[in-house]
């Protein structure tokens, strides 16, 4: 069951674009992250959820001044962490939230592309992907890249909609895929996941070519042959999420 988690004591700003940055860990990269989205544009609001760090992440976030900070007690995993910025959008009714990973891999410059193609209702999810255009110049190990092929077939067939990153932290959604989220975001595995649920419910997703950089600071949590075991259960995950029953996307 995910965390109830309380945000009375949060006082939003009139805005309508939310960033949520989900961290575990990442003293290294957190204010750099922060910095680079206020520089962007000072009007999106951010909000750190720290996912139980046992480094000064929370800390370092709060000390910028510059976004609301949830910290968990522990660490519940990504996907509860992603589900609480969902959370905190539905209840102040933000129009547009982005998903921005904490590791500093993702370029702020490139938030406008994706929140373009929602805000022209081109698509409720929008997706940065590494692959959708070649060459591609991101480096990956062979077993990810692998990985993140078999991924794209499986949930293709599923789905009938072609995906080359699945695994992709770099999202927009808008208003109707904040609510569904909100209430249905899955814990395990929770990107290819979502691509799953997105597609069987009738979201409409579209994928747009953006650079990623390599991890700026820290070390990744998957990693030689753990990637091998991530992909079997992640691939596990996702057929499980296949065969479940149709969710009504007309969330309240």
């Amino acid at each position: 069951m995910k965390k109830n988690v309380q945000f009375n004591h949060i006082k939003k700003k009139q805005n309508t674009i939310l960033i949520i940055v989900p961290a575990y860990n990442e003293s290294q990269n957190i204010v750099n992250v922060i910095e680079s989205l206020k520089k962007e544009n000072s009007d999106w609001d951010i909000i750190v959820i720290n996912d139980g760090s046992i480094d000064n992440t929370g800390e370092l976030a709060e000390s910028s001044g510059k976004a609301f900070v949830i910290n968990f007690p522990h660490k519940l995993g990504i996907g509860s962490s992603v589900q609480t910025g969902f959370k905190f959008a539905k209840k102040y009714h933000y129009d547009f939230a982005l998903q921005f990973d904490g590791d500093g891999q993702h370029k702020a410059g490139e938030i406008n592309i994706l929140l373009e193609i929602i805000g022209n209702n081109q698509a409720d999810v929008a997706i940065g992907s590494r692959f959708c255009r070649k060459p591609f110049n991101f480096k990956t190990t062979f077993l990810r890249y692998i990985g993140i092929r078999i991924f794209e077939i499986v949930n293709s067939i599923l789905i009938k909609q072609k995906v080359t990153d699945n695994t992709s932290g770099f999202r927009a959604y808008n208003q109707k895929a904040i609510n569904f989220f909100a209430e249905y975001y899955p814990s395990d595995y929770p990107e290819p996941e979502a691509v799953i649920l997105l597609g069987k419910n009738g979201f409409r997703i579209k994928e747009v070519y953006t650079e990623m950089q390599q991890r700026q600071g820290g070390i990744s949590s998957i990693s030689g042959f753990k990637t091998v075991y991530y992909m079997i259960k992640v691939l596990f995950s996702v057929f499980l999420t296949f065969t479940r029953p149709k969710i009504n996307k007309n969330v309240k």
